[in-house]
């Protein structure tokens, strides 16, 4: 193991806040002296199928924890799931079904390990002990808190104030997450920022119980592509690390390595910091350079692209991935580009809209419909085999043709005779 004040500098990497740094250290040098690794947990709910990079950022800590030979627990709240967890809600969750949280969870199994190290973590699900309290049990950890507690809660206050409903269910879900450290004998919680409340409520139960308190981390919330709500599915902002290295979507080049060279330029360096694997050295040569100009923010995104794609899809997918942002987006010889076209075969058929070009658009889903295509072809915003068209009434004879709807949009389309 490294020196505790050297794993201290590691762990430091991003963190917003240690409850408390102090306690962290001694926990550090009982390790080394006693050559036992800390119990690191952190519990994520099963509520949406997919991970994206905003969740990776806990991933990537407990990865590093890993690194440093603790033993980590990826925590699959399948019975709080069921619940949802409340924070940051402004009205009363729906309640899962058990068959939609275990469906959600096996794909989290299989997404997590693109990040953390099979070989070293241990996957439980909190309902191993929380299906398992009789009604007892569970009426007892309420008196664990106070109802004015609980109402401390800003999210609870500010439902209160507005008379918006508050479940005692969703009372009770600080309270498992708080017994899911004791169950677990937690040296150590990771949580979102926004998680402080609940991670605060495993220190207070293990203390009641006679246990020594965990020390709680807290990671930012990475903003979205947006650049400035938090990273969610539900805003669009997000980069799924299940989604594909690169796609064509109605004629335009998508998909991860797309996304990441959308990153506002503002938040290149807390992307890298967060989610990336760079060195303390390198992240802060990147810094440095983003801030006196010799760095270029273009070829960082490109730097970052690089390696997400490399990790979560493989070294050839990334390599495709760039050649094909580079054609599209800044290479200016059509010709060197047309490898990078999703294609489109028809028919040239017969009849009056055969091979019409605006009905070809619409095939293509380059527009939503031919009074659209007709509109652009009579704006001049569109392209057939390099040249500008202005006939709404042309049609494609049999052959390739490459057809370029604005800057973005591609499609070679192949009229067979």
């Amino acid at each position: 193991m490294l020196a505790p004040g050297k794993q201290l500098e590691t762990i430091k990497r991003g963190v917003v806040e240690i409850i408390s740094e102090d306690d962290l250290l001694k926990k550090l040098e009982r390790s080394c002296e006693q050559n036992r690794p800390l119990q690191v947990k952190a519990g994520f709910d099963p509520t949406a199928p997919d991970i994206h990079l905003g969740h990776t950022v806990l991933l990537e800590k407990m990865r590093q924890f890993q690194d440093l030979g603790h033993d980590v627990t990826f925590l699959i709240g399948d019975f709080t799931g069921m619940i949802g967890d409340p924070t940051g809600k402004n009205e009363t969750r729906k309640i899962l079904t058990s068959e939609v949280v275990l469906k959600n969870a096996e794909t989290y199994k299989t997404q997590v390990f693109k990040v953390l190290d099979p070989a070293k973590t241990t996957v439980r699900f909190n309902s191993e002990w929380l299906g398992k309290m009789s009604a007892i049990e569970v009426a007892q950890l309420g008196a664990f808190e106070t109802v004015a507690r609980m109402l401390e809660r800003e999210d609870f206050k500010k439902r209160f104030k507005n008379r918006q409903p508050i479940s005692i269910l969703e009372f009770y879900y600080p309270l498992f997450q708080g017994y899911d450290s004791v169950a677990l004998k937690a040296d150590i919680e990771l949580g979102g920022t926004d998680q402080k409340f609940n991670l605060l409520m495993g220190r207070s139960m293990q203390k009641a119980m006679g246990m020594e308190e965990q020390v709680v981390i807290m990671m930012p919330l990475l903003e979205g592509l947006d650049g400035v709500n938090k990273m969610s599915k539900s805003l669009g902002n997000y980069i799924g690390i299940n989604e594909p290295a690169f796609e064509y979507v109605n004629g335009e080049l998508a998909g991860m390595y797309k996304k990441v060279m959308s990153v506002p330029d503002s938040l290149i360096e807390r992307y890298f910091e967060l989610v990336s694997r760079v060195s303390v050295e390198e992240l802060r040569r990147l810094g440095e350079g983003l801030k006196d100009g010799s760095k270029d923010p273009r070829e960082a995104k490109k730097e970052l692209a690089g390696e997400l794609v490399t990790r979560y899809h493989g070294t050839e997918d990334a390599r495709q991935a760039g050649e094909k942002y580079h054609a599209v987006f800044e290479e200016k010889d059509l010709g060197n580009m047309e490898a990078t076209f999703p294609i489109l075969k028809v028919s040239a058929g017969s009849g009056e809209h055969a091979a019409w070009l605006p009905q070809i658009m619409k095939e293509a889903v380059l527009v939503k419909s031919t009074s659209e295509a007709v509109r652009l072809i009579k704006q001049g915003g569109v392209k057939v085999n390099d040249r500008t068209v202005t006939d709404t009434d042309l049609k494609l004879g049999p052959g390739e043709h490459v057809v370029k709807v604005g800057k973005k949009k591609f499609y070679k389309i192949i009229i067979n005779g």
